[in-house]
């Protein structure tokens, strides 16, 4: 027999294990120091709408037979077969988990990623950090396991329609994330730990015949009578197989390009765009934990975070409004994490952030943006056609890097203009910046130099609406950091809804993020997934 039980327990007890096996048992009408009684954990999430916050535990307690086995595998790998190809061009998300399906089925994957192996990327990263110098080819965005990787991490996706969130997970913790990821409500790995775990995804598929080249840009597709046969890398070298999988990100605007010239059909799809507001992390607590008053007594001076005084998790939020019918709302917020430089070329600036799994930094920032419309590039669209869209983000990140080099100050070329918070709803310029984790550092700007007029105001009425909804967001203390613009791909690439083929090139396959299919980590690895489901299919049903 057994039985579900949902507890609430104070944060503290929660990391104590046997005392939540405990309550657990009890909950279930179970001696608790039963043998005969097991606990299955399946969900744990934070609760903080009580005055003080708690956390929620749902389970099923079993006892008088045996608990279901471990989970079952998640893919079973096959040998790839080396007369069955498939060309998958990124090595993000949506490219590798793309990859290992293809494995489920016999087929041998061919990764080509522009950038470096996880590893040998960390090194561009130091670099546009500390010294502003962007490699084109691998930063934030471009290299193995994608923009989500060292850019915190985050799994948690509305998209469950779409598959099965938790064949994701299993496959991340098969592969060596923390088992948590499975039960939490909002999984995170951190961008500290997710890099191995990438690095863990590319040896299976290797060890299983698959192949990943790194260094190799496409600059070329091979299309003949209206089927694609394969892809031109920059030293000449064309690379052919049955299908071609584009998982190239959503920051590959050379891809976008080389679509367009080839007469391969893409539309300009709306986005979103802003800028990254940092406030200290011991606000963000006190707003939505109500800190110094009923929760004085969960001051822990043991806590992985002693300067925060309390022992709960770094706290998040999550704001949205309507500002004359257009989105403003809050993005991939990171708490206790760090703004970092994500621009993917020398002249623009744009800014991202991230979190490692501790989320430890004294710092929380979250992209605060306003939805972008086709009315917004439609003044383009004579000029740059279905890259409208990507030509009026590329407008504004230019803009945001030449207003930070408009004193002359060379010392970091990614240098990031900012602006107070409350200097921005004022109009007035900052005549200083308070204390930020962007490491390249912040120039004093107003940033309506920068953001269209149409985006400035809405952003400076959603502020003022999320101010009332939490108080004491609207302060001095916070920093506002531009631009926070690749929030979703400016382009879709068309598909056949039901085949995922691309509309009109056989063969061709467009997938995840970069193609205007998904919206981060999972949502993209379940769609590199359902695409090569698709491709097995036609494969096999040729044969």
């Amino acid at each position: 027999m057994f039985t579900d039980v949902e507890i609430a327990v104070p944060v503290q007890t929660a990391d104590d294990p046997s005392e939540v096996d405990r309550l657990l048992k009890q909950a279930a009408g179970v001696e608790s120091e039963s043998n005969e009684a097991t606990v299955e954990i399946f969900r744990r999430s934070l609760d903080a709408r009580q005055r003080m916050p708690v956390i929620r535990i749902r389970a099923r307690v079993y006892y008088g037979l045996e608990p279901p086995s471990e989970r079952p595998t998640t893919l079973h790998f096959r040998q790839a077969d080396p007369r069955k190809r498939v060309v998958i061009v990124g090595s993000g998300p949506a490219g590798y988990f793309a990859a290992l399906e293809c494995l489920q089925y016999g087929i041998t994957p061919v990764v080509v990623e522009r950038g470096k192996d996880v590893r040998d990327r960390r090194r561009d990263l130091r670099a546009i950090q500390q010294e502003g110098i962007v490699n084109p080819n691998s930063n934030y965005c471009f290299g193995e396991g994608g923009a989500g990787t060292y850019s915190d991490g985050k799994l948690y996706t509305r998209s469950k329609k779409r598959g099965n969130v938790e064949r994701v997970l299993k496959i991340l913790v098969d592969h060596g994330a923390h088992p948590n990821i499975l039960i939490d409500a909002h999984p995170h790995i951190g961008s500290n730990k997710l890099w191995l775990v990438v690095q863990s995804v590319r040896e299976t598929i290797e060890q299983h015949g698959g192949v990943v080249r790194f260094n190799c840009k496409v600059n070329d597709f091979t299309i003949t009578s209206n089927r694609i046969r394969g892809v031109v890398i920059d030293n000449g070298e064309e690379i052919l197989g049955d299908a071609v999988v584009l998982a190239t990100g959503h920051s590959a605007r050379d891809i976008y390009v080389l679509c367009a010239e080839r007469n391969i059909y893409i539309e300009a799809k709306p986005f979103a765009l802003g800028v990254r507001i940092e406030h200290p992390q011991s606000l963000i607590d006190r707003i939505q934990y109500r800190l110094g008053t009923a929760n004085e007594e969960l001051v822990n001076t043991t806590s992985s975070v002693p300067q925060r005084g309390h022992s709960l998790p770094a706290a998040s939020y999550s704001v949205a409004c309507q500002i004359e019918s257009r989105g403003v709302f809050s993005f991939c917020m990171c708490p206790g994490g760090l703004i970092v430089p994500s621009a993917t070329s020398t002249d623009e600036i744009v800014v991202n952030g991230m979190s490692m799994s501790r989320r430890d930094s004294a710092f929380a920032n979250a992209g605060t943006v306003v939805s972008i419309e086709s009315e917004d590039w439609d003044h383009l669209t004579p000029r740059y056609g279905a890259l409208a869209a990507m030509q009026f983000q590329a407008t504004v990140e230019n803009a945001a890097f030449l207003s930070a080099r408009s004193d002359g100050d060379a010392t970091n070329p990614q240098r990031a203009p900012a602006q107070r918070l409350t200097d921005f709803l004022t109009n007035k310029i900052s005549s200083d910046l308070p204390a930020t984790s962007y490491i390249p550092g912040l120039a004093p700007r107003d940033l309506r130099e920068i953001l269209p007029a149409a985006i400035h105001h809405r952003l400076n009425l959603g502020l003022r609406e999320f101010g009332k909804r939490m108080h004491g967001f609207i302060t001095s203390d916070a920093v506002m950091v531009g631009v926070e613009s690749r929030t979703s791909a400016p382009v879709r690439i068309l598909r056949n809804r039901e085949t995922y083929e691309h509309v009109g090139v056989q063969g061709l396959y467009p997938c995840g993020e970069g193609a205007g299919y998904a919206g981060g980590i999972v949502s993209a690895a379940i769609d590199g997934m359902n695409v090569a489901q698709a491709i097995a299919a036609r494969i096999f049903r040729a044969a």
